[in-house]
């Protein structure tokens, strides 16, 4: 049987590590956190959204932060102090550019079929995760923002995704809780929401109940591969220690990219953080009057999510700011406005922030696929679409990995090392 280590403990390596036990191998889930899920698994937005699969690689992207580098409550904030790490990535998010249908078109396709595979799992494991699957409604307050909204439409119904405009008076039959003036609106009656914290730690539990062992509190300090064993070095509580296994497997996060050098990989990840405010609906009047359907406000690229009766998850904004995850006020300040005006009989007396780095590659897709040894394959750069993407890309690299290992013994030297998607 070989074994494999993955390293992370998020959404991605925790569907990671139970596809690969379901295949039979031999899995180590290593993970620096004393529980899964404790990073940017912890407090996102909950949606699993197909409909929010375009990627950012867009001239408006640029021009809209370019636009709002000195504003600090900008929805998308990039700090102008350089760094060669930042300016090779925007270089190739830039020189992506050409991609953006194609990778929207295939991310699309990706996040549908993500579908089928998370349910699935959820049912057999008995996983409850404040699942609603009430759509989710895109909201936009004047025609430019509306018309793109009607060519990326498009672009999603070449990826499979049916979602259609709908008109002010439809928007309020959908949700009647929402205030305020809009132009009109997308609705995705097939997406929906949920938990991503309860959900992880629930697969977590699955892959460990599949014989998945579990390394908590151990802190990857090196790595490297001779192509036939992966040598990993954990550090816990002062104490080191080389465990050896056949493969390992990066699910990383924003670490990736230091783990994928140490592995002569370059994986070109960017931390890009992200903001949430957790409400806690303390009475009858706020529960009656926050949504129950997800939102995704284009103008102010915030999303919502309903968690059960008396949680309501407000979440967005992208800030380029290196791996720091301060939680600032001026960043807070506009969610909690935003409930205000939108959702005004919701009280805010009692709201939970958080901030969490988003794992980015320059062309907004995951990196999934081998690295430069045979027995190195990566799992991570899911971006702002993790959990949505999660459940396919697990399968994505546990296939990757079976056709190796197939090549392997048959004594194959035809197959590729390069990603199945980079």
């Amino acid at each position: 049987m070989k074994s494999f280590a993955v390293i992370g403990g998020g959404i991605t390596g925790a569907t990671t590590a139970y596809a690969l036990a379901k295949r039979g191998y031999a899995v180590t889930l290593i993970e620096k956190h004393r529980y899964s899920a404790m990073e940017t698994s912890f407090a996102n937005g909950g949606q699993l959204s197909a409909s929010n699969a375009e990627v950012w690689n867009h001239w408006s992207t640029i021009l809209k932060g370019m636009k709002w580098m000195l504003k600090s409550d900008a929805p998308l904030l990039v700090n102008p102090k350089p760094s060669w790490h930042k300016l090779s990535w925007f270089a190739e998010f830039i020189g992506n550019l050409p991609n953006y249908r194609n990778n929207t078109i295939e991310t699309t396709k990706l996040a549908i079929a993500a579908r089928e595979n998370l349910f699935a799992w959820a049912q057999n494991e008995n996983i409850d995760f404040d699942l609603k699957k009430q759509g989710i409604l895109h909201i936009y307050r004047d025609k430019k923002g509306f018309d793109h909204a009607g060519r990326v439409s498009k672009m999603l119904a070449s990826g499979g995704l049916d979602r259609r405009a709908v008109s002010p008076e439809e928007m309020r039959t959908i949700e009647p809780t929402l205030a305020g003036n809009y132009y009109g609106g997308y609705f995705t009656e097939s997406d929906c929401t949920g938990d991503i914290h309860k959900f992880t730690v629930a697969m977590a539990s699955a892959a460990e109940r599949l014989g998945v062992k579990m390394l908590f509190e151990h802190d990857v300090t090196d790595v490297h591969s001779n192509g036939t064993q992966a040598i990993v070095t954990l550090l816990q509580a002062n104490n080191q220690q080389e465990i050896k296994f056949d493969g390992v497997v990066v699910c990383a996060g924003v670490a990736s990219r230091d783990i994928a050098s140490k592995l002569g990989d370059r994986v070109n990840i960017y931390p890009v953080k992200g903001y949430s405010i957790t409400v806690n609906l303390l009475d009858a009047q706020s529960q009656a009057s926050a949504p129950h359907v997800s939102l995704l406000d284009d103008e102010t690229k915030l999303v919502t999510s309903r968690l059960g009766t008396d949680r309501f998850r407000v979440a967005g904004t992208a800030e380029f700011n290196g791996y720091n995850k301060d939680i600032r006020a001026d960043r807070i300040r506009p969610l909690i406005d935003w409930v205000e005006q939108c959702f005004p009989g919701v009280n805010t007396r009692q709201v939970i922030p958080w901030a969490g780095l988003r794992p980015m590659m320059p062309n907004m897709m995951p990196r999934i696929g081998r690295g430069r040894h045979p027995n190195v394959f990566y799992n991570t750069g899911h971006g702002h679409l993790g959990w949505t993407l999660s459940a396919v890309t697990a399968e994505m690299v546990s296939s990757v990995i079976d056709t190796a290992n197939q090549s392997a013994r048959t004594g194959s030297t035809t197959v590729s090392t390069k990603p199945v998607i980079a």
